[in-house]
């Protein structure tokens, strides 16, 4: 009988249950809530259910699937995927994918399209400013200035250029980051539309633009080209993020590899969307987690998101008057990136004030603009933190 009860207790004590404490339970609770919401409420379920996949195998206890090699022992598998993100590989390859599926035509056709791209990235710095000046009003919260940085980028609605700023600037964030990014991106179509009606007026909103010029094959050959060249040049530290993405453009508009453009923007991507999410969940331990920084990331992440449309929309009124009312200023809320559903919010918001608007090829300029706008910010970001 004795022995049976050792066995039993030798067992018990190997296994997860004797390892699991309060925090590892409040986080695979956590997990389970976000796997729920991708499933279910399908926010952005691609890279959300890797993601909280990730979160709750990395907190199950001495499963070890995020340990490192230690005393002749080879790490866990998540912890070998994970240099993908830690060496900076992953994301710039999901940019190639990008790129791939990219339509920078709208973009070639109204270049003014690229103010308000650059005008929505405003809140990727005032957050940046927020974090840092955060720790006056709650000195619990004391972020540095990569930490800060890290937590602007956000603002940016870009996943992949959040995750590879935070990996080279504080990957103890990647969790937190991660999570906040990609839920205020699934919320885009919620957290936008208040702010586009409380900042622009009916007539406004009613504004049928023209409609654009027809884009040549060879614009848009040049224009990945010409974009890496003088990108990477003023500021080498985008080079990975714009490079990828043009290059996986230019494989597209080149009309020549269709091949290569099936499997960047199809299997290339799925498969480096399931190592990515799922190690960068892996990274959102008790730890790292359950910390008073979450919280103040998650509160800035959401701020940095709807300043950044705020100032999108308020750019597009500025254009709406020097053009004499021929702009819409909804498009301007398409500048924050995700693709292409801010686009299409302004484009609901529109037709909601007119049936007869349609704003979503108008909307796709500053939308793809805002890709190549937080790659930059990034590289600007990264070039005074890195």
């Amino acid at each position: 009988m004795n022995m049976i009860v050792d066995t039993l207790g030798d067992l018990y004590s190997t296994s997860g249950f004797a390892g699991l404490t309060i925090s590892s339970v409040i986080m695979i609770g956590v997990s389970l809530v976000l796997i729920y919401l991708a499933i279910k409420k399908e926010y952005e379920p691609l890279l959300l259910l890797p993601i909280s996949f990730g979160m709750l195998l990395t907190n199950l206890p001495l499963a070890g699937m995020m340990s490192g090699p230690s005393n002749g022992e080879v790490g866990g598998i998540l912890y070998y995927l994970y240099q993908g993100v830690k060496l900076g590989i992953f994301p710039p390859l999901i940019f190639l994918g990008v790129g791939a599926m990219t339509d920078f035509g709208p973009l070639i056709a109204n270049p003014r399209s690229i103010l308000l791209g650059a005008a929505a990235q405003f809140g990727i710095f005032f957050a940046f400013i927020g974090a840092l000046l955060l720790k006056h009003v709650i000195p619990a919260i004391n972020f540095t200035g990569a930490e800060a940085a890290s937590i602007g980028i956000i603002g940016g609605a870009d996943g992949p250029t959040a995750i590879y700023l935070t990996s080279r600037l504080a990957p103890h964030l990647l969790g937190p980051i991660a999570v906040a990014a990609y839920s205020y991106m699934a919320l885009v179509p919620i957290i936008q539309p208040p702010i586009m009606r409380a900042l622009t007026t009916p007539e406004e909103r009613k504004v049928k633009m023209e409609q654009l010029r027809p884009v040549s094959q060879n614009e848009k050959i040049i224009f990945p080209i010409i974009v890496t060249i003088l990108v990477s040049l003023l500021l080498p530290s985008a080079a990975p993020l714009i490079g990828m993405l043009m290059f996986g453009n230019l494989m597209r508009e080149s009309g020549v590899v269709g091949k290569l453009v099936e499997t960047a923007s199809n299997a290339l991507m799925y498969i480096i969307t399931i190592f990515l999410g799922t190690t960068v969940g892996a990274t959102a331990s008790a730890e790292n987690f359950l910390n008073p920084k979450t919280l103040g990331i998650i509160a800035l992440g959401l701020v940095a998101f709807s300043i950044g449309t705020a100032a999108g929309v308020l750019f597009g009124k500025i254009m709406y008057k020097v053009s004499g009312g021929k702009v819409n200023p909804l498009i301007g809320a398409a500048g924050v990136s995700a693709v292409p559903m801010a686009a299409r919010v302004a484009q609901k918001v529109g037709k909601e004030e007119n049936p007869t608007n349609f704003l979503l090829m108008h909307a796709m300029g500053p939308n793809v603009a805002g890709v190549i706008g937080s790659a930059v910010a990034a590289g600007v970001l990264l070039s005074i933190f890195g």
